[in-house]
């Protein structure tokens, strides 16, 4: 799986991770869609599932170049490079964009999400009983989850690792929503916002010379929940290459028609037109999270009036669909240069 790459292949590959960081952190969509769409799935999960017993022998016997190229590691650094800064860049331009256009950016996810459904089932020719039952069960589930009720809000270290081995299976299962599971653990803006708002504070006091953080304990404490959820979703994203590899090898026919269940599923979670619903106290007013922004409940879906706005709307779902050709016309092009 490892190839040559090119410098414009690698700065392509930081903007594709980029992408799924960003993806990830929108509720209803999953950054492994982008990987499937672009490509680059495949190489993904088994670039992940090398690092297993022999990647670590190699690690602890100082082969450490070794250990790079058997887990692919140009690949994955460049890839996890576009996760990290989408984190503290992309994702925050998101943030702004859904506060001030929600309609838009939750009508061209949409159009995305369409768009992948087409790539992803157009060469699929192997519809039969069981292949139907899978897309069914997939969709079942994936709906599902999108009317659950969220919980409440939990710091625990220990589930707070949980969290972060069920968050990240939205980058190694297209179609199965991160960001949303965390939502409904009740963990979102813990984990999404709070947690690396910290982060980002104390290496700003650390490179002003402030020191002071060290006494915070309230500080502390998003730092210690920072670093539980992160070593949770190493593991799970070591731990879902693993299964996924497996299933793919085995049963790929099967996991596909699954896989498209879980995006068609997820349209219900992404779906443009929506109140959304925020938790209130008991006296009727709003529950704020620590950064002072209203906490989100869930969503009432309904259909639109034919007005200016939604044809506008509609205009970016075909937005999100021309994005998806992009991708998947690049994606061919690059395999063909390849070959």
């Amino acid at each position: 799986m490892q190839s040559t790459r090119t410098f414009t292949d690698r700065v392509f590959l930081v903007i594709k991770g980029l992408a799924m960081g960003a993806a990830n952190k929108v509720p209803g969509v999953s950054g492994g869609v982008v990987a499937f769409v672009a490509g680059f799935y495949q190489e993904f999960i088994y670039s992940l599932q090398r690092v297993n017993k022999t990647a670590f022998k190699l690690l602890f016997n100082g082969r450490f170049k070794s250990f790079y190229r058997y887990i692919n590691g140009k690949f994955l650094a460049l890839l996890f490079l576009g996760m990290i800064v989408s984190y503290f860049s992309v994702s925050k331009i998101l943030d702004y964009l859904i506060v001030h256009y929600e309609l838009y950016v939750w009508s061209t996810f949409f159009g995305m999400i369409l768009g992948s459904i087409y790539y992803i089932s157009k060469d699929f020719g192997e519809w039969n009983k069981k292949t139907i039952t899978a897309l069914i069960l997939g969709a079942i589930v994936g709906v599902s989850i999108s009317f659950l009720d969220p919980a409440t809000e939990n710091d625990n270290l220990f589930f707070v690792f949980f969290c972060g081995i069920i968050s990240v299976s939205g980058m190694t299962l297209p179609g199965f929503s991160g960001s949303f599971i965390l939502i409904l653990l009740g963990n979102y803006v813990l984990l999404l916002v709070d947690s690396v708002n910290a982060l980002y504070d104390t290496i700003s006091d650390i490179f002003s010379g402030d020191f002071e953080f060290i006494r915070n304990e309230a500080r502390l404490q998003m730092l210690k929940v920072l670093a539980a959820f992160t070593f949770g979703s190493v593991t799970g994203l070591v731990t879902f290459s693993h299964i996924l590899n497996y299933i793919l090898k085995n049963y790929k026919n099967i996991t596909l028609a699954t896989i498209v269940g879980f995006i068609i599923g997820s349209l219900g979670v992404v779906w443009p037109w929506k109140k959304t619903i925020y938790k209130i106290n008991t006296d009727g007013s709003h529950i704020l999270d620590s950064t002072g922004k209203q906490i989100v409940e869930n969503y009432q879906r309904f259909f639109p009036d034919f007005n200016t706005q939604t044809y506008i709307a509609i205009a970016y779902i075909a937005l999100g669909i021309l994005i998806v050709l992009a991708l998947e016309w690049y994606g061919q092009r690059t395999r063909q240069l390849k070959v």
